[in-house]
């Protein structure tokens, strides 16, 4: 992990330093500030995980874990505005639009969408085409963008654990279905009953990753997990925590976990990497 989140975040700087050159300074630098200002990377790491797994170069997965990078990033500094979740924290430091302004923080958002995709065109690889189309799909309104539209819409309602599993399936676990689907198809090739596992372990994962987020957000403090802890709650937005109980909330999680462990049973012992980073995600504590 340590080894491809250097790789990825010196990929990042190369890419934000050497696209077309702006004379929109200000914008230049809060795309800089929102890319580059730490996080974890898991989602490019997913990216390095399953291209490995499949047998993918590395340097074949630089362009999709950047651009799932870039995407991850755009979601960030948009859900952080005042018109979304008006968070004033992220990654420990001040969000976008308060190192900035809002209307640097929209377009720095808008920017990065779109150089995600820039990055992906250019590769040359053979699956470009599919690549983009996979990421448009699951950043798009059936993916991310369409989840954030439904967790908006929650906010102050009472909902069932199926309907908030489907919100959180769009936001949070369309795109780490991505990063999955975009290191297999850097793979030289492939076989569905692989695809086909990465996506069961995609669905699991995803979903649990989520409900760990909503844990911390009880259980963490706001120094550890570098954001405001307790801002769903202040924002009455529904929780597995507030719908479940928090140990039954723990409980589905780590039933997600070894449905997300079972699923890579095709792979052998090629997925024991994606394995340890569904262990990581799940049971991390920032």
């Amino acid at each position: 992990m340590a080894t491809w989140r250097d790789r990825i975040e010196t990929q990042l700087s190369t890419v934000l330093e050497s696209a077309a050159p702006s004379q929109a300074f200000r914008l230049e630098e809060a795309m800089r500030y929102s890319v580059l200002g730490g996080g974890k990377r898991l989602r490019a790491i997913l990216v390095y995980a399953a291209g490995q797994a499949l047998a993918a170069d590395d340097a074949a997965l630089e362009a999709p874990a950047v651009a799932i990078e870039l995407i991850h990033a755009y979601s960030l500094v948009h859900d952080d505005l005042p018109c979304m979740d008006d968070d004033d924290l992220r990654r420990g430091r001040p969000t976008c639009h308060r190192a900035f302004d809002e209307a640097t923080a929209l377009l720095a958002g808008d920017a990065l969408q779109t150089l995600a995709f820039e990055v992906l065109a250019d590769t040359g690889q053979p699956r470009a085409a599919e690549m983009v189309a996979t990421l448009a799909r699951c950043a798009g309104r059936a993916g991310m963008a369409g989840g954030q539209a439904l967790d908006l819409d929650a906010v102050g309602r009472q909902l069932d654990v199926d309907a908030l599993m489907a919100i959180h399936h769009h936001k949070t676990g369309a795109l780490i279905e991505a990063a999955l689907s975009l290191g297999a198809l850097a793979a030289p090739s492939v076989q569905p009953v692989h695809l086909q596992a990465l996506s069961e372990y995609a669905r699991a994962i995803g979903l649990a990753f989520q409900i760990q987020d909503d844990i911390l957000d009880v259980t963490g403090s706001t120094e550890v997990l570098g954001k405001t802890q307790g801002a769903d709650a202040l924002r009455d937005k529904p929780t597995y925590p507030a719908l479940l109980g928090l140990e039954e909330a723990q409980r589905r999680a780590r039933a997600l976990l070894d449905q997300a462990l079972a699923a890579l049973a095709p792979l052998g012992e090629r997925g024991e990497t994606l394995a340890a980073l569904a262990r990581y995600m799940i049971e991390r504590d920032h």
